[in-house]
């Protein structure tokens, strides 16, 4: 038991460091772009999206460096399953959220394309450059879409996140921005090691640690931010971040592993964790359309329910029973 202590409790400081050095690399890099006179709505999109996905992509390229691409994959594809389960589930269950139309026929559409295209890359056992590569290559036109679109209708809750953006100095945004990115890097690299050292000595696959330990650590922001916002009642903030957040791990957590490190994967990627990820996907869009068919046919707005969110929920936890043999070790 003493052997484990370092690594888990490098692994605690690794989350704990991410989390704080993903907060203050965003408020550099939202107030270095603020003093650029770059408008909120577009640092909401751009900056603060990609910022907050930093932990993932960080242990990703880190991992990959390390020979562990199978924690980077297992990273971002846990990460996801957090993301809708733990995350939307918690917060439906903390508040009803209120859907509109976009979200099934723009987010959810997109969403659903990129988890196919994803599970393409997967589907014959190898990550290769070119694939990732192309993948990763998709979120250009789509940041630019959306900054074409979300530029002709701004929500409330879009303000709101202007309103967030930090009123700085330019020496004080470049100050955080340096030690966010330095606190970053190094809380990855601790991270990995961790999760490498205590899957090497309890005996199970870096993936495995990848899918649960870690993604649930990196998946903590956007639990926090989902339930203030949903609490707060900016809704479209709580739910949108869920599918911002998993479009990222999609196209650029591991993607950059694939560019890195080509690797060969285990089946069980793609026929149990990629599988349980598109079910939990399919099932999510189901809700949304059926929440919205329900409104129109009464005339009411459209609400994803407690209820909802209870079944995403048990689903998460009967993924956990699906991976537990391969926690055991049976």
């Amino acid at each position: 038991m003493g052997a484990m202590l370092l690594p888990i409790l490098g692994l605690l400081i690794g989350v704990l460091g991410l989390l704080w050095g993903a907060d203050r690399f965003v408020e550099g890099s939202a107030g270095a772009a603020r003093n650029f006179g770059i408008s909120p709505l577009i640092i909401g999109l751009t900056v603060v999206s990609i910022g907050t996905s930093a932990p993932e992509v960080l242990v990703s390229i880190n991992a990959a460096l390390s020979n562990a691409a199978e924690l980077a994959v297992g990273n971002a594809l846990g990460s996801n399953m957090a993301n809708i389960g733990l995350v939307l589930g918690a917060t439906l269950l903390i508040a009803p959220t209120p859907v509109q139309k976009h979200l099934l026929t723009q987010e959810g559409a997109v969403l659903l394309v990129i988890t196919a295209i994803a599970g393409f890359c997967l589907y014959d056992g190898y990550l290769g450059r070119i694939e990732s590569a192309i993948l990763a290559g998709l979120i250009f036109p789509l940041v630019y879409i959306a900054i074409r679109y979300k530029k002709t209708l701004v929500s409330p809750e879009e303000v709101a996140i202007g309103e967030d953006i930090p009123d700085i100095t330019m020496g004080a945004a470049a100050l955080w921005f340096i030690v966010g990115l330095a606190v970053l890097l190094a809380s990855a690299e601790v991270t990995v090691w961790s999760a490498k050292t205590i899957a090497q000595s309890l005996g199970i696959s870096e993936l495995i640690i990848g899918l649960t330990v870690v993604a649930i650590g990196t998946s903590l922001p956007e639990l926090a931010a989902s339930v203030v916002s949903a609490m707060r009642g900016h809704h479209d903030i709580a739910i949108g971040n869920v599918f911002g957040s998993n479009l990222f791990n999609l196209m650029l957590v591991m993607p950059a592993a694939g560019i890195i490190s080509p690797m060969t994967i285990s089946p069980m990627v793609f026929n149990r964790d990629f599988a349980s990820l598109a079910i939990m996907t399919l099932l999510l869009i189901a809700m949304v359309a059926l929440a919205l068919n329900k409104a129109r046919r009464n005339s009411l707005p459209a609400v994803l329910s407690r209820y909802l969110g209870a079944i995403l929920v048990a689903g998460y936890i009967g993924y956990y029973v699906v991976l537990w043999p391969a926690i055991v070790g049976n």
